[in-house]
């Protein structure tokens, strides 16, 4: 068995927001939609901090899919487009969406998104990957860890572009890979771990 993850230094990470971009742009998404996002804790604000100036402080946080063990959308879609694959990431069946956005809903971590009205993109073409599929109106979208890339043993793109190497990527199924190594010995946590939903996204100080 295969279970792909990503384990992402938070402290490493600025929250320059290459990560979001290379993502934009590897997978085609359109304007106005995130696969990958950057938070701030404690802020809803852009580039938000905590406390009164000048004694204040900013916790970013990376946040995309988590790609869940028990995954809520998997098992909440009424035509089965949500589904977990053999390599352990949670897909989109773009031609099986109706776009009922019941994952959405169910989902702990905001991370899909659906485009309800025309398609827009700057530039006005399609980029990125040419082998992603090109998604339309009303079907879910979201981070697919690169399933293109990572089909071919490549690392999603967000891994490769990441400025400070705040983000490792593997088999968290292979007791040799960086990825279980760091998981064993970092002290991981992942998150909204009391929603059960066992994220393959971990993440360490």
């Amino acid at each position: 068995m295969t279970k792909l993850g990503i384990a992402i230094n938070v402290t490493r990470c600025t929250g320059c927001k290459t990560c979001v971009l290379a993502c934009k742009m590897q997978n085609n998404v359109p304007m106005g939609m995130n696969w990958n996002r950057i938070e701030n804790e404690g802020s809803a604000q852009p580039d938000g901090c905590t406390g009164t100036y000048p004694d204040v402080s900013r916790q970013v946080m990376p946040v995309a899919c988590q790609h869940c063990e028990n995954a809520p959308c998997v098992e909440n879609c009424p035509t089965g487009a949500s589904y977990k694959d053999e390599m352990g990431r949670v897909l989109v069946n773009y031609d099986a969406c109706i776009g009922c956005k019941t994952c959405l809903e169910v989902c702990p971590y905001d991370a899909r998104s659906i485009c309800e009205s025309d398609i827009v993109r700057d530039p006005d073409f399609n980029y990125g990957d040419q082998r992603v599929p090109v998604r339309g109106a009303n079907v879910a979208e979201k981070c697919t860890l690169c399933k293109e890339r990572t089909d071919d043993g490549n690392e999603p793109m967000c891994v490769v572009c990441c400025p400070m190497k705040a983000r490792i990527f593997g088999d968290l199924d292979d007791p040799s890979s960086e990825i279980s190594k760091v998981v064993e010995e970092r002290g991981v946590y992942q998150l909204k771990e009391e929603a059960g939903t066992a994220p393959q996204i971990r993440y360490f100080d």
